[in-house]
């Protein structure tokens, strides 16, 4: 039964006389634009400049030689690799009247060859093999990646740039000891707000005064460690705000549910709600296949083995729930899903633990996602009171 939101395949009925087809092989330098238009013999290639102005003016370029040929244009299709490049082109395509389609690059199946021929050429000739599969309804092509919002794309940004302030933080820290532990300083906390300050009284186990390249060093970076808290602080401090503001706003009513469970902090039920549960997934396999906790089987005749997980989703929703699946079985070990886990890991080997919490992490996500979407409640799992 096909679904509202299923994108493995195109669900509107392709007429190829009517509809000119064009796939963009987009690099930071150029674009390859590849056409397959109705009337028109050969298969034009062009190569642009990264401009969406001349991207469009090619496509009504193509549509008008296909008028002089003949043929009545209704539609124009155009698809593109997701990359670097993000979303932003489709948005602006499809603003003119252009359907877009976003490709997900794994989904397009590639050469097997030990060394394959890749050039802007070929990778233009397969894209378009794929993208032409796929509108006319046919599962395996390729599968298409929906396009978001701006606002949904900038919902995003402050946990990941928090993520990455966070491992700035880690990293100036652990030089910073490593630069004391070679001069046998150990005990020294350099997260402290007076840090600085307490330098300067700072001696060797001999006896001597910090090295003046090191000292000098030393400061630079508390300086910047200070900066980096600073900036953390700043992002939570905003999000705080936005979610008092705006407490019944679709994506922040989701954070402040999720926040009543006891074992997810805001912190973590805001990156769950924007990188996944706010997304409108078709079923509770797209939401495990989307988080990447999906195993990955190889069999072939009498050979079965399971060579871990497909890893081929949302790799922060996947570390994130992996983390918040050990730190379920803490808070919550009297739920139906601890039970769960416990049970098949009584012989505590750490192999089952190991592969157990991977299968733990999936339901978890998947009642979650139940939870803040159709309010499912969840067995046995204990609530902060609602504020």
């Amino acid at each position: 039964m096909s679904q509202p939101n299923d994108l493995s395949r195109s669900l509107v009925a392709l007429d190829q006389d009517s509809t000119i087809i064009a796939v963009v092989e987009m690099s930071q330098s150029s674009w390859l634009v590849g056409g397959i238009l109705p009337g028109i013999e050969r298969q034009p290639r062009k190569k642009l400049e990264p401009n969406p102005e001349r991207l469009l003016a090619l496509l009504h370029r193509w549509r008008d030689e296909s008028v002089r040929a003949g043929r009545t244009i209704t539609r124009i299709a155009v698809a593109f690799e997701a990359g670097r490049d993000g979303f932003w082109l489709a948005r602006w395509l499809e603003a003119r009247g252009v359907e877009t389609h976003v490709i997900h690059p794994s989904s397009v199946a590639v050469s097997r060859e030990h060394r394959r021929a890749k050039t802007d050429r070929l990778d233009t000739e397969l894209l378009k093999r794929g993208f032409l599969g796929w509108l006319r309804g046919e599962r395996g092509h390729c599968s298409m990646a929906r396009v978001p919002t701006i606002a949904e794309e900038d919902a995003k940004r402050p946990n990941r740039e928090r993520e990455c302030l966070v491992k700035e933080r880690t990293r100036l820290v652990n030089r910073m000891k490593g630069t004391l532990a070679r001069l046998g300083i150990r005990n020294f906390r350099l997260t402290l707000r007076n840090a600085a300050e307490h330098l300067a009284a700072l001696s060797t186990p001999e006896g001597s005064p910090l090295p003046p390249n090191v000292a000098a060093e030393l400061e630079r970076d508390i300086a910047r460690l200070r900066l980096v808290i600073g900036q953390i602080k700043q992002i939570e401090e905003a999000r705080r705000q936005r979610l008092e503001e705006q407490p019944e706003r679709g994506p922040h009513a989701m954070v402040r549910l999720l926040a009543r469970v006891v074992g997810i902090g805001i912190e973590t039920a805001d990156m769950l709600v924007n990188e996944v549960l706010s997304r409108p997934l078709r079923d509770r396999r797209a939401v495990a296949r989307y988080a990447g906790l999906t195993g990955a089987p190889d069999e072939s005749g009498a050979k079965r083995r399971e060579q871990g997980l497909a890893k081929a989703g949302n790799a922060r929703v996947r570390r994130g729930m992996i983390q918040l699946a050990w730190r379920f079985l803490r808070f919550q070990n009297n739920s139906a899903l601890a039970k769960w886990y416990q049970a098949r890991t009584a012989d505590h080997r750490g192999a089952t633990r190991k592969t157990m919490i991977v299968a733990l992490a999936r339901k978890l996500l998947i009642a979650l996602w139940r939870f803040v979407t159709i309010g499912e409640p969840l067995d046995g799992v204990t609530l902060r009171p609602a504020s």
